[in-house]
């Protein structure tokens, strides 16, 4: 059983640009694996394969044991949630409570069974305190831990995230980790924040020119200079790579 299969997946936009040129991935549940890659490489066009934003040009997506087509389309999205890099693109109802209930409301929940699990999805981000609030009205880091909430709501088997600690200060950045370490999802991180890969993944894969160029565990690619030096990844001055 995998959580996520892709097969000689390909994406080629109208303007003809090639930014999916073959990818094979395979991931097991409960797997938390980053994506790594300079700008342009195919990891957003990747991440938005996953749950059908986009439609490949050929190869395929599985998700569980559901290959992805229109017809699958509904059930896929409730076991695959994104959550973007700008918590804008998911918070847009008066109150917190109201984004997060907006996701399994709209997959048919009602009732007390909905607001148990709004309630889950704010306590698993430590934010119930806030539920009433307007998302504008938090800071940053607490933004994108609503963002997350309005994902974990759905209950997915498998989280993609974009950027998960872009912008947010050192806090919220900690805590942002803390809550993402104690989720039991199959997670997909798309990040340029090695470091932070590396406290939250134990494999990673690098993609540049729409294709992956290495996999394994996440300590061995980070410690590799020459990979890192040939996609334009770099270590911040002073990362020291754990051992092992």
């Amino acid at each position: 059983m995998t959580a996520i299969r892709i097969e000689a997946l390909r994406h080629v936009y109208p303007d003809g640009h090639v930014a999916l040129d073959g990818v094979d991935l395979t991931v097991a549940p409960g797997e938390r694996v980053a994506v790594l890659g300079p700008n342009g490489a195919g990891k957003t066009t990747l991440m938005l394969h996953l749950n059908g934003v986009l439609t490949a040009t050929s190869g395929s997506v599985r998700i569980g044991d559901v290959t992805l087509s229109r017809k699958t389309l509904r059930r896929v999205r409730e076991n695959v949630g994104l959550v973007f890099q700008d918590p804008d693109d998911q918070l847009f109802m008066p109150t917190v409570a109201q984004d997060v209930a907006f996701g399994p409301a709209n997959f048919g929940l009602r009732g007390d069974a909905l607001a148990a699990r709004v309630r889950r999805a704010l306590d698993a981000v430590s934010l119930t305190e806030h539920a009433e609030r307007s998302p504008t009205h938090l800071s940053a880091g607490q933004r994108r831990r609503a963002a997350l909430a309005t994902v974990l709501a759905c209950e997915p088997e498998v989280l993609v995230l974009d950027e998960p600690s872009a912008n947010l200060d050192p806090v919220a950045r900690r805590e942002l980790a803390e809550t993402l370490s104690t989720l039991d999802a199959t997670m997909l991180i798309v990040t340029h924040d090695l470091p932070y890969a590396a406290q939250l993944c134990h494999r990673a894969v690098v993609m540049d020119g729409g294709v992956i160029v290495a996999d394994g565990a996440i300590n061995d690619i980070l410690s590799d200079a020459k990979l890192l030096a040939a996609h334009r990844l770099e270590l911040p001055w002073g990362f020291v790579v754990p051992a092992g």
